[in-house]
């Protein structure tokens, strides 16, 4: 069935719960843009116990799972195994067909975001001719089982030490978001995904998840930075930006070691993200480098196409 906005609790709930559960599926998250995509976000039952959910919106006759959130796809209960989730599919598709969609757009979660295997909707995909059409390679490190960091990192970390760079935790993102949208429009002509306003209500509202570490010099002025977006297991860097004086001292770099070695030392993977553009066909190669000169490697997103008939 569709969600609605009276069942939110139980949606909740069930995310808290699930085995590939992540606070970007509450809905007081994928909410905040809810002016920018029409909701479509699906509820799977059996004899009325909820079995999965399916963040998702619409556009152009094509169901989405989700294009506001970094990946999405079917959330679901611990026992449900793969021959359920083969149904699972079925019903899913079955209601697509009902509702006279032509296309379902499926955003894999990565593994490293599951608390317990779950890759049924792979097997899933495969059994219903899914097509891959878009695959970006993100970079992320086992904490507990780490490779060194490459010399010019070490370099780069020791030279920002050597400078009187401290990096401190703030709660105020508006000094930040200042660096990060200059930077992005003087080197990607981008901007932010969120504007300002939308990721500070973000982290009042979930303040144990996304969080703020920025890198200042001895005037106390702001060099570099990272918002991180925590679970239970992975460390995700949903943000990093350097200005060109942070560039000149490594402070970027001695952001990312700190969270590391310090503030997440305890966690079990630390996510980077992604290094494409041009829907995966383009890879950042001085990008990526930087991170896996951290010792990071590859992670990949998967998105898949059903055409419905």
């Amino acid at each position: 069935m569709r969600y609605s906005s009276e069942l939110k609790l139980e949606w909740d709930r069930f995310v808290l719960h699930a085995k590939n559960s992540h606070f970007m599926f509450y809905r007081d998250y994928m909410d905040y843009h809810s002016d920018r995509f029409v909701d479509y976000s699906l509820m799977f039952y059996s004899k009325n116990k909820l079995l999965a959910v399916m963040p998702a919106n619409i556009e152009n006759n094509i169901i989405y799972s989700h294009s506001g959130l970094t990946f999405g796809g079917l959330i679901t209960a611990t026992n449900v195994r793969a021959a359920e989730t083969l149904l699972i599919f079925q019903l899913l598709l079955a209601y697509i067909r009902e509702n006279k969609f032509t296309e379902l757009v499926y955003k894999c979660i990565p593994f490293i975001y599951s608390e317990v295997p779950a890759e049924e909707d792979r097997y899933a995909l495969f059994r219903n001719n899914a097509r891959l059409i878009r695959r970006d390679i993100s970079a992320a490190i086992y904490l507990q089982h780490r490779i060194k960091y490459s010399e010019l990192r070490r370099r780069s970390i020791k030279n920002a030490h050597e400078s009187g760079i401290k990096v401190v935790e703030q709660y105020d993102f508006s000094g930040f978001w200042q660096l990060l949208t200059t930077v992005l429009a003087e080197s990607h002509q981008a901007a932010p995904v969120h504007k300002l306003s939308e990721i500070q209500c973000l982290a009042n509202r979930f303040p144990n998840n996304i969080r703020l570490f920025v890198a200042l010099n001895v005037e106390q002025t702001i060099l570099a930075g990272s918002v991180v977006y925590i679970t239970n297991s992975v460390v995700h860097t949903q943000y990093l930006a350097s200005n060109a004086d942070g560039r000149k001292v490594g402070a970027l770099d001695m952001v990312i070691d700190y969270l590391i070695n310090n503030e997440f030392k305890d966690k079990t993977i630390f996510d980077f993200g992604t290094s494409n553009e041009d829907n995966g066909m383009y890879l950042n190669e001085g990008l990526i480098a930087q991170k896996e000169g951290f010792g990071a490697r590859g992670v990949v997103h998967d998105f898949y196409k059903i055409e419905i008939s």
